[in-house]
């Protein structure tokens, strides 16, 4: 396990404590299969939840998924269009560092939780090109991943179904029309989006389940391919479900639909 910073010099940052530095921590498998998952706890963009992050990366691993925890940046100190460069940033990073990691370019995948799933989804419709002329070579490549996993995620940031939490960090008190529209992933989806893996609970008193199934519904018009997996019950932010009978599936039937994709399917 180790972590580095995005950038040698954070741009947008307006400070030097750790909360202004975002960071990538890695964690190997075994086996390494060079398929790649960058995993993005939530926390209502003011925090990061620790049981999405390293438990994820770990289970990642059993697959033979390479994992990369991503550290963004948070609200209310920083507001969007920050935590979506960060996002860019490290699928930008991983990407360009391919053949020194020994890592498949064309398989490097996001993965998030609630808001982490917000940034996760902005981050699968919202993402750029490389710059060929850019002086920095991490630049250079795309920060489009090659799927993605949603899971429990805020997806729109309109009533009634929004997190007013995530909304309130990511774009302030009072966003205009214009920012929620914008921000609202199901709004982005084309053609080009990746495939989706979601995972939500069907009583989610937190995010409800309309996030989700907005997303899956407009990967559908645009002819992308999706998993839905609704559970009946449970509460928002089980994380890896280890204590929950019936929650517990979701990893599993995950796994299945990433090595579906070619991730993990060398294990």
């Amino acid at each position: 396990m180790s972590t580095q910073p995005l950038w040698m010099t954070t741009p947008g940052a307006l400070g030097t404590e750790p909360a202004d530095i975002p960071t990538l921590t890695t964690y190997l498998p075994g086996k390494p299969d060079g398929s790649v998952v960058i995993v993005l706890p939530g926390g209502g963009y003011g925090a990061l939840a620790d049981h999405e992050g390293e438990p994820i990366a770990r289970w990642l691993n059993t697959l033979g998924i390479t994992a990369y925890v991503l550290f963004y940046r948070l609200g209310p100190r920083y507001r969007h269009p920050v935590m979506l460069g960060d996002a860019r940033r490290a699928v930008r990073f991983v990407r360009s560092h391919a053949t020194e990691w020994k890592i498949d370019a064309g398989r490097i995948g996001i993965l998030g939780f609630s808001a982490g799933g917000h940034l996760a989804s902005t981050a699968s419709t919202q993402f750029e090109a490389g710059d060929p002329t850019s002086a920095d070579p991490v630049e250079r490549v795309s920060s489009r991943p090659d799927l993605s996993v949603l899971l429990y995620p805020v997806i729109t940031m309109t009533d009634p179904f929004t997190h007013t939490g995530s909304r309130l960090h990511l774009l302030g008190p009072e966003p205009t029309p214009e920012q929620i529209a914008q921000m609202s992933s199901e709004n982005r989806v084309t053609k080009d989006t990746p495939p989706a893996f979601l995972f939500h609970t069907a009583d989610d008193a937190a995010v409800p389940v309309e996030n989700s199934i907005a997303y899956a519904r407009a990967l559908h018009r645009a002819g992308v391919r999706y998993a839905l997996h609704v559970f009946e019950r449970g509460r928002h932010g089980v994380g890896l479900a280890t204590d929950d009978p019936i929650l517990s599936d979701w990893p599993l039937l995950c796994g299945k639909w990433l090595k579906s994709h070619g991730f993990g399917a060398g294990t």
